[in-house]
Formats: C-alpha cells, sequence, structure tokens
C-alpha cells in the first residue's frame, strides 16, 4: 500500500510512519532503538544473569519464584522450558476467556505435565466476557481483543499478589511482533469500564482489570515487576516451534496470535476487512529486520490473505453464536464509522503529559522501557 520502508515492509497503512530521503521508515529507526535499548548475545546474557539472580534471591523461601503467563503459543510455552532450565519455580497462569483453541490448551498440558510446572487457569465467568467483547465491538474500534491484553496482565499481577511473588515473566518479543502502533491497538481499564457502562450496562465480578493506580500500587508497593526475558536471549520462533514439537509434542495452531479463536478473528476478520488493517506489516517487517526471513519473503508473504475465506466465516460464525450477537446486530456494528481509541475516554491524556516523567517513573515499576512512550519520542 503506497511507498514500503526499504528496510522492512512497513508502509503508508502505518499510522505516523514517515520516510527519510534514503527511503527509512522511523519505526524502522525504532525498532533499531530498542536493539540499542536491549542488546542481546554477551551483554543481553549478563542483564539476563543480573535478573535471573533477582528472583532467585527474592523468592527463596517461596513456593514459587515468578509467574508465568502461558497461552498455549510459541513465546509462552518455550519460555516455560527456558524458566525451568535456569533454575527457576514458576507458576503457570493461563487465562480462560472461553474462546482458546483446543490445539492452545492441550499445548499447555503437554509442556507443563513434561517439565512438571504447577499451572492455574484463570476462568472468566462467561457473562462478562460476552458483555465486554460485545461492548467494543459496538464502540467500532480496532482491536476488539483489547480487554483480553488487560485481563490477561491484571490476572498476572492479581496471582503474583496473591503469592507474594515479585516476578511476572512475559514472553513478549519485539524482535519477533514489532511495535503495533498506538492507534491499531492501544486500550486501558478507564476505556473498558466507559464502553461497558455505555454499549452494555453490567458491572464487572470477576474480569480482571487494573486502573493506572493499581498499576502503581502493584509496582510501588508490592514491588512487582513483569520481566521480558526474550529482551535479552537470544530466542528465534522457528527453532522454538521445532525444539517444542520434538520434545513435548506441542502442535502449531496455524498464525500468530491464532492460539485464540477470538484473537484470531479479530486479527484475520474484523481488522482487515472493516479498518483494512494488515499486522502482518509490523510482524513481517520485525522478522526481516532480525534476520528470520527476506524482505522478498516478507512481501511475497503480504499477498497472500492472512486467513483463508472459508475460516473467516467459520470464526465469524463462531464468535458471534458464542456472544449472542445476530448477523445484523453485528453487521450493524461492523457498518458503523470506524473509531479508534481517541474517540473515548482513556489515560492517554495522562501518559502524553507526563511522557518524559512516565520512562523515569515507570522504571521503578517496569524493568524495562514501554515501547508506546518510545513510540512517542519518535512520532510527531
Amino acid at each position: 500500500m503506497g511507498q514500503k520502508c526499504i528496510i522492512g515492509v512497513w508502509d503508508e497503512s502505518v499510522p505516523g510512519i514517515e520516510f527519510d530521503e534514503n527511503g527509512v521508515s522511523n519505526y524502522a529507526k525504532m525498532f533499531k532503538k530498542f536493539i540499542q535499548l536491549y542488546p542481546r548475545g554477551e551483554k543481553g546474557m549478563a542483564d539476563w544473569e543480573e535478573w535471573l539472580g533477582r528472583v532467585k534471591k527474592d523468592g527463596k523461601n517461596k513456593r514459587y519464584d515468578c509467574i508465568v503467563g502461558v497461552s498455549g503459543g510459541t513465546d509462552s510455552c518455550y519460555l516455560l522450558y527456558l524458566v525451568k532450565k535456569y533454575g527457576l519455580r514458576p507458576l503457570a497462569v493461563n487465562l480462560d476467556n472461553g474462546f482458546n483453541s483446543k490445539t492452545a490448551v492441550e499445548n499447555i498440558k503437554k509442556v507443563t505435565n513434561a517439565l512438571k510446572i504447577d499451572l492455574e487457569t484463570f476462568v472468566i465467568e462467561y457473562e462478562e466476557v460476552k458483555a465486554v467483547l460485545r461492548s467494543y465491538i459496538k464502540a467500532s474500534l480496532p482491536w476488539i481483543d483489547g480487554p483480553t491484553d488487560l485481563a490477561i496482565k491484571a490476572s498476572l499481577y492479581q496471582v503474583a499478589e496473591r503469592e507474594g511473588v515479585n516476578y511476572i515473566l512475559n514472553g513478549s518479543d519485539f524482535r519477533t511482533e514489532g511495535k503495533q502502533p498506538t492507534e491499531w491497538t492501544y486500550s486501558d481499564a478507564r476505556q473498558l469500564k466507559y464502553l461497558l457502562k455505555k454499549f452494555e450496562k453490567i458491572k464487572l465480578k470477576s474480569f480482571p482489570y487494573y486502573t493506572i493506580f493499581q498499576f502503581v500500587r502493584f509496582g510501588y508497593l508490592k514491588k512487582i515487576k513483569m520481566l521480558r526475558p526474550y529482551y535479552y536471549l537470544d530466542y528465534e520462533k522457528g527453532k522454538a516451534q521445532e525444539f517444542l514439537n520434538k520434545e513435548f509434542g506441542w502442535e502449531y495452531y496455524g498464525g500468530h496470535h491464532h492460539e485464540n479463536i477470538f484473537t484470531r478473528f479479530a486479527i484475520s476478520y474484523w481488522l482487515p476487512q472493516k479498518f483494512g488493517i494488515d499486522k502482518r506489516v509490523i510482524t513481517l517487517s520485525a522478522l526481516v529486520i532480525n534476520g528470520e526471513i527476506s524482505r522478498d519473503q516478507a512481501l511475497v508473504e503480504l499477498k497472500n490473505d492472512p486467513y483463508g475465506a472459508s475460516e473467516m466465516q467459520y470464526d465469524k460464525d463462531y464468535v458471534l453464536k458464542k456472544l449472542e450477537m445476530t448477523y445484523t446486530e453485528f453487521e450493524d456494528c461492523f457498518l458503523k464509522p470506524n473509531k479508534f481509541y481517541s474517540d473515548y475516554p482513556s489515560y492517554m491524556f495522562l501518559l502524553k503529559m507526563f511522557n518524559n516523567l512516565s520512562i523515569s517513573s515507570l522504571k521503578k515499576v517496569l524493568p524495562f522501557t514501554p515501547s508506546i512512550l518510545i513510540e512517542m519520542q519518535n512520532r510527531k
């Protein structure tokens, strides 16, 4: 779509993209800034070992020394193997929002059983799940799976607080995922509560989320930190998948974040069909710069549909049935004017107001610089 970055495949569909005189995008420069902030190799290993020592020391007399969120996907399952390899005692936590695929559930069981890792499934009352997800669809926002992301993080913090554990290990990796534009994926608890009140009028009792003030409490008072080991350790998704399959009988689920059926629907149907958003532009660019695929391979991949027509129809039928939405209700939402996070109340004004202050302050809560703040600094 229009001009493409000569280093990756970021194009003019990406909000806030700019190209210099050589055709290099600001997103490519942002990505390289991340690499400089979090180098791998000798420096990365030294940083990881320093964190590893802290995790073991702080968890010495506790049942678990860390919490690991697991979805059944490549990143989180391989992370379980790594933390055991490095001598940690994790509790695996999986969020069940009613849309986990059978393959993902089986993957979690295979890996946790083989590694003898305790597993806790955090189950949300499904009536609340339906109301929350429907509210985002009715709001006509791009990332209708935003509340699931919020719930995953909140459930991990809640379990960590209950267990007295100071570290949550997260399988996110900017080198294989890239940085999605804020316009495409931003969500927060303030917006969640507003949309729920506006469109569904239900009070949440089991659906986990945290306000910005609760986030500060987790980090400052409870001293719970979320670590991202892949920022430091050498990691290739393709090799990890081969290892998991060979060692544990783990099975691939078909695509990036396709381990959850609603997430797959959001990425492969809702975003491209309603908004013209293809998130592969971001993830493939990351893989190109990381050297896992060539730029030509990425360009070929982008020519293919993100998902087959029959599969998309199956997911649509499945999701609407689960959410108890009629096709007429859904089509009314689908045909509404597209909205973005800026069209509804959120905490974004605070992030923008305290952008420079936030980075220094958040280091006391998070051991890494949030990508959204780096994005703010690299976009006009």
